[in-house]
């Protein structure tokens, strides 16, 4: 007789008993998944995993602590039969196939009457993936389908736009400190269902190149704006494009908040009416130090880390920053935005208590493949910055950690 592949169906389990038979591994996989669909789930085991057994103290299962019996799938919708005994595991399949009870078995999918495909959740879509080819079966290969299908989903490389009408507004993205893979499967999923992006000069630029060719990309820095008006230019921009009904995504550099000026996007929107979602992203000010092999703390070296803004010079009135008081910390001072300012500030640190030997590090263009470290000192720093002609974006790191790791010997 021809083997026929097998039905896909989605079984609704709110309130429904399911049975389960056998407490080991293959019942604290699935328990979950039955437990998430709101079953009514009665285990029948003489001993359960640890795992298990917290579901059944949590009230999440009802635990009979013995062995299968006849009569247990009465009034059963699904059964699934995971337990050791052969002998019970045919007993059972029998009484499900009298009862008409869909059973899966763990130890002979052949025998029994349902089969569990690999299933993966992405934004309110499960993928379900059964081998159609009951002869060649491979649930590696089965999951490796799942898992591409899934990632897709999640990170946009798999486009699947919504039919339905969508919610108008706009989504502040944190790209990552520059690497394209560094950006959030949320954001990269938000990326690939906008119909317009407006992106930072410091934002992962590669991922612009992978937008359908229907996304309008406006580079922010070229938005017309008179003096000192280029942030109410962006907003004006995002405000304008949202109120067409598009979804719009506001692409940044880093995390829309630390040095940013997310709240101030964020703020307009909200003045104006406009549904808001701000994606938070991987900060240049942990990531980069990082990629450059600098831990921002470090057992026995530093128990602290602090991040600035370096835009404005110490002795510019206008800053906020409490230099003196950061000369005084013992820990990590990591500056943003520092580079052309980086010789006053080594001057106020020291001036203000910090060894001229501190260690300094400037990792230019962190992340890609452009990435470079220049080590220094505090006192060495300025001239250390023209003689290697260190330009922006960079990240500089003052503090024994940038000892630490291959370019040091602590």
């Amino acid at each position: 007789m021809a083997e026929h592949p097998a039905y896909p169906v989605g079984l609704r389990l709110t309130g429904r008993r399911v049975v389960v038979l056998g407490g080991g591994q293959v019942a604290q996989r699935r328990l979950p998944a039955l437990i998430a669909a709101g079953a009514d789930i009665r285990l029948v085991s003489p001993a359960a995993t640890p795992s298990v057994e917290a579901m059944a103290d949590a009230g999440e299962i009802a635990w009979e602590r013995r062995p299968y019996a006849e009569g247990d799938l009465a009034d059963a919708w699904y059964a699934l039969i995971a337990t050791g005994d052969t002998a019970a595991n045919n007993a059972a399949s029998a009484e499900a196939e009298r009862l008409r009870v869909w059973c899966v078995r763990s130890d002979d999918a052949d025998r029994a009457t349902a089969w569990t495909p690999a299933t993966g959740h992405s934004e309110g879509v499960t993928v379900a993936v059964l081998t159609t080819d009951a002869r060649h079966r491979d649930p590696r290969h089965t999951a490796a389908v799942r898992d591409a299908v899934v990632e897709g989903l999640r990170d946009g490389t798999l486009v699947a736009p919504h039919r339905r009408t969508r919610t108008p507004g706009v989504a502040l993205v944190g790209g990552g400190p520059g690497d394209p893979d560094l950006i959030t499967v949320r954001g990269r999923r938000l990326l690939a269902e906008a119909d317009v992006v407006i992106a930072d000069r410091l934002g992962p630029r590669d991922l612009l190149a992978e937008l359908p060719p229907h996304v309008e990309v406006i580079d922010a820095a070229k938005i017309p704006y008179g003096r000192f008006m280029a942030q109410e230019a962006i907003n004006n921009a995002l405000i304008e494009h949202a109120k067409q009904g598009k979804a719009v995504v506001r692409l940044k550099g880093g995390d829309p908040f630390v040095f940013g000026r997310g709240m101030e996007e964020a703020q307009a929107l909200a003045e104006a009416g406009i549904a808001c979602t701000v994606v938070p992203g991987i900060s240049s000010s942990i990531s980069v130090p990082g990629a450059a092999g600098i831990p921002v703390t470090h057992r026995g070296v530093a128990h602290e880390f602090t991040v600035v803004s370096g835009h404005v010079a110490p002795d510019d009135e206008r800053s906020l920053v409490d230099w003196p008081s950061l000369a005084k910390l013992t820990g990590t001072l990591v500056i943003l935005m520092g580079v052309d300012k980086i010789g006053r500030i080594a001057e106020t640190l020291v001036a203000h208590g910090r060894s001229p030997d501190t260690p300094v590090a400037l990792v230019q263009e962190g992340t890609t493949a452009a990435q470079r470290r220049v080590d220094a000192t505090l006192a060495s720093v300025a001239d250390v910055v023209v003689a290697e002609e260190v330009r922006p974006p960079a990240v500089v790191v003052i503090g024994a950690v940038v000892a630490v790791g291959p370019h040091g010997t602590v």
